[in-house]
């Protein structure tokens, strides 16, 4: 898949295309929806899927202190971006010169003139343009005169629910795994870089691979069962979700322990699925006292993956 950021780049693009556009946080099955309704689209074309997000998102621009956390981050998205079928993703900040586009020019400039969009695929709620003054009904108009066409879909139902990224984000600050995995269509899981920490790990015999989340995820803080993949190898694991209340709290980091040695991971790509809500994250008054509840954890995840 090819990742262009910022729409003065646009022209690195494989053009004409097929649009779709939205933030995508968490890819579920409403997205996934779309991105099959643009694939057809395109394919019956012979173009390829165009994707437009946003970053950050209006509203953390507009009202961060209200903003809702985030299902993924962007570097998982952009995986499962790729996984479902999008050949391309433009990637546009998101600011206050940016909102101040009129619905008139995110059509004629970006969608025609940079992307050389020949269909739009959006949700049937989709707005556009500064103060969301554009709707689906200006973009079919603009569409009829601009030569390209457009297509709105409708809601995507998990049983009796409205598939949303709210409805993923509440299953998430849940715990409830297999709740966020039905609105996915897949169980829940995070792409990212292992880095350097505090090796605070290896000291409580609990060494982890440490994957910085730069922006705050909707999941509940605490201690899950979870798989590891790194390249070809799927490794059982024990993972903590949050801020590390004992060390007097740190931004938002996720630390894997596998249950089988990995090997160097430092600087390695890697998938955590997440299997079972284990815990909350807890607060200890001693690093003896964490090291006793971590020992736990490890032995409750042994026996959740009937580890030798």
């Amino acid at each position: 898949m090819k990742l262009v950021r910022g729409q003065h780049n646009a022209a690195a693009l494989n053009r004409p295309c097929v649009v779709t556009i939205g933030n995508f946080d968490g890819v579920h099955r409403g997205h996934q929806a779309l991105i099959a309704t643009a694939r057809r689209e395109a394919d019956a074309r012979g173009l390829p899927v165009t994707l437009l997000t946003f970053e950050p998102t209006p509203l953390e621009v507009f009202a961060p202190a209200s903003a809702p956390h985030r299902v993924t981050t962007l570097r998982t998205k952009l995986r499962d971006l790729a996984a479902y079928g999008v050949d391309q993703v433009l990637v546009q900040r998101f600011d206050a010169r940016f909102a101040a586009t009129s619905p008139d020019a995110f059509v004629t400039e970006l969608l025609v003139r940079d992307l050389c969009a020949r269909a739009v695929v959006v949700g049937d709620d989709f707005h556009f343009g500064k103060a969301r003054g554009g709707d689906f009904s200006l973009l079919t108009e603009m569409g009829q005169r601009l030569g390209f066409t457009t297509h709105a879909l409708g809601t995507v139902a998990a049983g009796t629910l409205r598939v949303s990224s709210t409805a993923v984000r509440k299953a998430l600050a849940a715990a409830d795994l297999p709740g966020a995995a039905e609105l996915l269509g897949r169980p829940y899981r995070l792409t990212g870089r292992v880095r350097h920490g505090l090796h605070l790990g290896r000291t409580l015999d609990m060494p982890t691979a440490n994957l910085p989340v730069y922006r705050p995820l909707a999941l509940r803080h605490g201690v899950y069962c979870v798989e590891l993949k790194c390249g070809d190898r799927v490794l059982p694991a024990v993972a903590n979700y949050g801020v590390r209340p004992t060390l007097g709290g740190t931004p938002a980091l996720l630390e894997v322990h596998c249950l089988d040695n990995p090997g160097d991971l430092y600087g390695a790509e890697v998938d955590v699925t997440f299997l079972k809500a284990l815990r909350d994250e807890l607060r200890f008054d001693s690093l003896d006292a964490l090291k006793a509840q971590m020992q736990a954890d490890r032995t409750a995840a042994q026996a959740f993956f009937s580890y030798p």
